[in-house]
Order: structure tokens, then sequence, then C-alpha cells
């Protein structure tokens, strides 16, 4: 039984995001999902149905209030953990191609499984760490859009995101609140991984009203050859 809450598809409607009694039932699918494996592995502290739908469901298809999704085919999402915000994004857009990259194996065995029940198709889910994929050819340069949701500091996500977004393709970031500090920071890395910020969008969540940004990140020209650096060295040698 489809037990999605009402305000969901009407404050996603509100911002040209229709959804069909088909996609509602599986988001209801992906949140009953999550909460059976969260049980016995550590997906998301937050497993109550109208929280999973505002911090998680809601929080992830905002991308699409602020980049028109129909001009995007395919999409990377990195760090995606327990499919934040790729999978959302992929129910209320069916033609978009997914990558999704995580380094531990039991969150991508998790995401075979919702990507098998809830019946997607050209979702791909890539067991490594991301300065690893990034470096295969299939992966390189090669994504209209790369998606990172309270993965790690910009100076960080440059390094992991912009080595899979192709030139001409944008990465956003999906950050909490104040990131003043933190795009300052970042500056040398968006010049090193030849990219530049086009804008910083920010609204709270409906209920909760939690602060959100969006960072849009345009990639300028091809990564150059010496990034991603070797596997940990982002984290703990930030370009700043």
């Amino acid at each position: 039984m489809n037990e999605t809450p009402q305000w969901f598809p009407s404050l996603l409607a509100e911002k040209g995001v229709e959804l069909t009694t088909e996609q509602l039932g599986q988001f209801d699918l992906y949140f009953r999902l999550l909460v059976e494996w969260n049980e016995k592995m550590n997906l998301t502290g937050i497993t109550e149905r109208e929280a999973v739908y505002e911090k998680h469901f809601y929080d992830s298809v905002s991308l699409a209030f602020y980049v028109p999704m129909n001009t995007v085919g395919s999409i990377a999402d990195i760090g995606s953990g327990a499919g934040f915000p790729s999978i959302p994004l992929k129910i209320c857009f069916p033609h978009l191609h997914v990558t999704i990259v995580d380094s531990l194996n039991k969150r991508i065995s998790f995401l075979n499984h919702v990507v098998q029940e809830l019946g997607l198709s050209d979702v791909q889910c890539v067991h490594g760490r991301a300065e690893d994929i990034a470096r295969q050819p299939e992966h390189r340069d090669c994504y209209d859009l790369v998606t990172a949701r309270a993965v790690a500091r910009m100076s960080v996500l440059n390094e992991f995101c912009l080595p899979f977004t192709k030139k001409g393709g944008a990465f956003a970031a999906m950050k909490g609140s104040s990131l003043e500090e933190e795009l300052k920071g970042a500056a040398r890395s968006l010049s090193e991984l030849r990219g530049k910020v086009r804008t910083t969008h920010y609204f709270q969540l409906p209920f909760e009203q939690a602060e959100r940004h969006i960072v849009i990140v345009d990639k300028l020209e091809a990564t150059p050859k010496k990034y991603p650096r070797k596997a940990g060295l982002p984290l703990k040698q930030p370009i700043e």
C-alpha cells in the first residue's frame, strides 16, 4: 500500500516536477527498502517516513529546481551512500543515464537491489574510490552533470567530481548551511580542475526549514592529466 505523504507530490508539482502513480509507488518501495536494509547495515540515521521524504527524497529532487533535467542526458553521483540524490532524480526523470560511484561494496549491493526492485533502467552502480574510477576512460570527462551531496568540503569535492564532468558540463555540489569560507578555500582547486562557479542557490527544506545550498560549477576544459591524485590524497592534502 502506497503511503506517500500528501505534501510530497504537491510540493514537487509546484516546482514543475509532476509524478505519476507509478513513480510515487517507486518512492514508496524505495523508502521501505531503505528502512529494511538499514536494520542490517548503516545507510541512514533517518528512518521515519515523513523525515525520509523531506530530508532525503525532496532534498535530492531539489536539484531539479535549479538544473533543467530535460537538458541532462547522463549523470554521475559521487559518494552516493544510499542513493542520494541520483535515485530520486532517476525516479522523477526516467530518461537519465545514471552512474553511481561509492567506495563501500555493501552500499553498492543495496543500490543494485533498489535498481532491480524499482525496475530502473540505465543505472550503473560502480564500486570504487572516486579518484580511481575517474581515471578510467569510460568515466573521465564524459558526464553532463556530476553530483555530490554532503560528501566533503568544496576543495576536496572539486577533485572528486570535476574529473568525471565533461567539458561544457556541470558539477552540482549539494551542501548544508553557509559555505562562504568553503568557497574561498576552493578557489585554487577550481582553477586547477578547470572549473568555475556559475551560481549558488539557497533554499530551506519545507518543514524542518534546514538551510541548503547548491553550488553549480561549470567545467571549462578537460581534466589535466595529473588529476585526480592518488586515492586518499585529496582528503589528506586538499588543493588550497
